[in-house]
């Protein structure tokens, strides 16, 4: 094994004998008789485990993950039985963050528990029932009951499960025996608050067993794995990490991916043109497999390609219309269920999805992964085309289709360094004192405490590791009604602190209801309803797609474009402006963000292409190198060259001789027909990066214009829209590296999205109830308390709730960390910014930024005649230096 400060990567395989041999003979035998070898995640992790190490396993679906996690518990587990030592009480606790995956384990682990128990009969051998139980918040109260009475030898529930059950008076006993905790789709935790959340779950856990249980991570593509593991195994009272053993098996499984394009010009070809070739080229795939999971990056998407894909059925026949189906989260739990049985079955031909299906549920056979757009990382890109060739010996195949050169060109690379096995790093929320605030509650609830002892727990877990003393007291002077203000707004302690003593405790009977009537992370999500000025009811828009907005944004709704002004709880208040363009694309909210990595790779390859281009590389030489390192087709290679091309001809007819990549960042100015002047930064750092770049630098620009700066967002840049008669009078350069974090709170404090985030960390911080002994409380009425709240404390800097709001904006919504460095390179001159003279049109790099300000679902025709405009103006301006350079090349 090789390692480093409590990590080790396992690099000793173990034979299928040598497993057998550790196993209790039962289990054994079974293993032995049902399968004929080990996967490469069983050769490298069984023993660790059987060992008692912790154990992160990174594999791709149809490894045998999940029977690597069970395998050596179960085999302990009839030790234990055979012995008669079994006793009513909890070993092995199971999380996961989906239900659905819960019941999925529930039903695998039905199998080699009868299986075991039938052979252990055939031999005369009676051996009591290892029971196995889900609890997850469907539980009835008889099933719990029951728990209680016959409690389970494997528990399976879900993070807020955990959490609510380590407070049960009674059950909490159960667990005091736990000697093993699988955490499944560890990954898709660690992103989110749900993570931060079950690593102090655990730690409590870790208080009540009174000693180290065996943690076993399972965890699908992601990356760096030494930072996912000690977020799994978090850290000792001393502050050393807790040993972990790394199963890296990512690559077990081959994979095919190619990268399509419908047509070989994305330009010219007329918008309706490409959009059916993209179907009839998916309609091909579906007809060719047996079953494709196809993926979209929108809901909306998602049904648009469920529609055309039976028109196309209806009209070619060889496929039945009734085998295609589609799977999102705005379906009901009913349908979803009803469309994952029949996929299990093999009664579906195609099944398309947004991103409901990524994670690891059991989806039976699929033999082809089809993806519409870009998933927008490797990592994301990897796990969803490891959902087909479910078996070890199979390759993962994918076709990636792309209608959009921008698309293209991102699509090619990401294809490219997932052969390289480069992964886009994991964010990890850290800190969040909502959370916090929550277990706080939850640890008063156990027993009353020494404050020096909780903060000990607390540091052990990998998110609040580094976790600042005071931000910790402020938390329960938060609590516990130190803020005496509050009390007249219905905000009341729910402990007592006394800081004298340094202890804490539960304060009133209700304390145990209110926790776990409002435990959990995940925000109360409801559609907003919007009405014209006179409140004439036009439709409704989610929550997500609010937060966007700004005062003077428009968007469509039922076909019509209306100008948001206000908003009021949960009702959004708008004007009609029929005969303008919208500002914001109604997908916007749903769009996937670039990962920063991955952009920083884009960036490279496009000065890679300019520095090929100028030095007069054979163009033939770049579509192979396009063909061989990117996997494209024909078509895709010819629009990725003719792009590249048109931008360097452009630059040079304006005598610009830098060109934008990871060392040149392109700015330029585009004067559009209303007389207004878009200010196009090209800074390819991805989404968040250029959320916290943008937001900063147009609040500079509206204080030094006196107006309303638009912002359009982009993963590869991102305009300032300046009104008419407005110059533009800031650069990058305006804004200092260590001022960006001030200036961001100061931009985003009167918008939509700090109203809504404030709601969502007070109602997990439990500042905002959503549910008070028992009666729910309306989303309305907890924005409406939260509103309220949020102009009272912001007079306090240090308050927790306020903090975390500002924290989870500019850390896991926007990037501040990467904006600050983009904005340092600046600084250090490693990154130059190049500027254009003012233009009469935009470059073909800056078409899809200025269009992210202009255009909607419903003008997308008007969007390709728009770019097809833009790329004449473009074609008419390079026509004869292209001309010169080609007769001089020729002579």
């Amino acid at each position: 094994m090789s390692g480093r400060e409590g990590l080790v990567y396992a690099t000793r395989e173990y034979t299928k004998e040598e497993v057998l041999r550790v196993l209790n003979s039962l289990v054994a035998e079974w293993f032995d008789r049902k399968f004929r070898d080990l996967t490469p995640p069983q050769r490298l992790a069984l023993i660790p485990i059987h060992e008692g190490r912790n154990v992160l396993v990174s594999s791709p679906t149809g490894t045998g993950k999940t029977l690597t996690a069970f395998l050596i518990a179960l085999s302990e587990l009839f030790d234990m039985a055979q012995r008669g030592e079994l006793e009513d009480t909890v070993y092995v606790l199971y999380v996961s963050p989906l239900r659905a995956l819960n019941n999925d384990i529930y039903r695998n682990l039905e199998e080699p528990l009868s299986e075991i128990r039938e052979l252990a009969e055939s031999k005369g051998l009676e051996i009591p029932e290892i029971r196995h139980v889900v609890r997850t918040g469907d539980t009835t109260t008889t099933q719990r009951q029951n728990m209680l009475r016959k409690p389970p030898h494997i528990l399976i529930t879900t993070p807020e499960t955990l959490a609510i059950i380590l407070v049960a008076p009674k059950f909490r006993e159960k667990l005091r025996t736990v000697r093993w905790v699988i955490v499944d789709e560890v990954h898709s935790l660690a992103e989110s608050k749900r993570g931060s959340h079950l690593s102090l779950s655990l730690e409590r856990l870790r208080e009540l067993t009174g000693r180290e249980f065996v943690r076993i991570g399972l965890s699908a593509t992601i990356n760096p794995l030494e930072e996912v593991a000690r977020f799994l195994v978090g850290y000792n009272d001393d502050g050393t990490p807790r040993e972990c053993v790394i199963v890296d098996a990512r690559y077990a499984k081959r994979k095919s991916i190619r990268v399509v394009s419908p047509v070989s010009d994305l330009i010219h070809t007329p918008a309706q043109e490409v959009t059916q070739a993209m179907y009839d080229l998916l309609f091909d795939v579906v007809k060719k497999h047996r079953t494709t999971l196809i993926f979209t990056n929108t809901r909306s998407g998602t049904e648009r390609v469920v529609f055309h894909l039976k028109m196309l059925a209806r009209k070619k026949g060889g496929i039945p219309e009734d085998s295609i189906a589609a799977h999102h989260s705005s379906l009901s739990r009913g349908v979803r269920l009803d469309v994952e049985e029949k996929l299990k079955g093999g009664e579906l031909k195609a099944i398309v999805s947004s991103t409901s299906l990524e994670l690891g549920i059991d989806i039976g056979y699929i033999d082809v992964v089809a993806q519409v757009g870009s998933p927008k990382s490797v990592t994301r890109c990897l796990q969803r085309i490891g959902r087909s060739g479910h078996r070890l010996h199979e390759t993962s195949k994918g076709v990636m289709v792309c209608v959009d050169r921008d698309d293209l060109v991102e699509v090619a690379i990401m294809v490219r360094e997932a052969y390289r096995h480069h992964l886009d790093k994991i964010h990890i929320p850290r800190n969040p004192l909502d959370v916090l605030a929550q277990h706080v509650v939850g640890m008063a609830i156990e027993s009353k405490m020494r404050v020096e002892d909780a903060y000990r727990i607390i540091r052990r877990s990998y998110s609040f590791h580094e976790l600042p003393y005071e931000d910790f007291i402020n938390v329960l002077k938060y609590l516990s009604g130190g803020y005496s203000e509050l009390e007249s707004y219905k905000v009341y302690g729910k402990i007592w602190f006394d800081p004298e003593e340094g202890v804490f405790g539960r304060r009133g009977k209700y304390a145990r209801v209110i926790y776990a009537l409002n435990v959990g992370t995940i925000p109360d999500e409801v559609s907003v309803k919007v009405l014209t000025l006179d409140r004439k009811y036009v439709g409704n828009i989610e929550e997500e797609f609010l937060e966007r907005l700004f005062p003077g944004d428009r968007f469509v709704l039922g076909g019509k474009v209306y100008e948001f002004v206000k908003s009021d709880g949960m009702v959004a208040f708008v004007k009609p402006a029929f005969e303008q363009k919208p500002t914001i694309p109604a997908w916007f909210s749903e769009m996937l963000p670039l990962s920063y990595d991955l952009a920083l790779k884009i960036a490279e390859f496009r000065g890679q292409m300019f520095r090929w281009i100028e030095s007069g590389k054979d163009p033939e030489e770049i579509r192979e190198y396009l063909k061989r390192e990117c996997k494209v087709d024909d078509n895709s290679a010819e629009a990725i060259i003719g792009y590249f091309l048109e931008m360097f001809y452009f630059l040079r007819s304006l005598g610009i001789r830098e060109y934008p990549s990871d060392r040149v960042i392109l700015v330029e100015k585009w004067l559009d027909e209303q007389g207004r002047i878009h200010h196009v930064f090209h800074t390819l750092v991805g989404r968040r990066t250029n959320d916290a770049l943008s937001h900063a630098l147009a609040y500079l620009a509206t204080k030094k214009a006196g107006a309303n700066i638009g912002i359009a967002l982009h993963d590869n840049g991102f305009a300032l829209v300046y009104p008419r008669g407005v110059e533009p009078q800031v650069t990058l350069k305006d804004v200092k590296p260590e001022e960006l974090e001030e200036i961001l709170k100061k931009a985003i404090f009167n918008t939509e999205l700090m109203r809504r985030r404030f709601r969502h960390v007070a109602t997990r911080g439990l500042m905002v109830l959503r549910n008070y002994k028992g009666h729910e409380i309306s989303v309305e009425k907890q924005q409406m308390s939260a509103s309220t709240l949020l102009k009272v404390v912001k007079r306090w800097e240090d308050f927790p709730i306020l903090k975390e709001t500002y924290r989870e904006i500019l850390e896991d919504y926007m990037d501040v960390h990467h904006a600050r460095e983009v904005l340092e390179k600046i600084h250090r001159g490693e990154v130059r910014v190049v500027e254009t003279p003012l233009l009469d049109t935009p470059s073909p790099f800056a078409y899809n930024i200025v269009l992210e300000g202009l255009s909607d679902v419903v003008l997308m025709e008007d969007k390709r005649a728009l770019i097809a405009r833009f790329h004449e103006q473009v074609m008419r301006r390079v026509a004869d230096l292209m001309k010169r350079e080609s007769t001089r090349a020729a002579t």
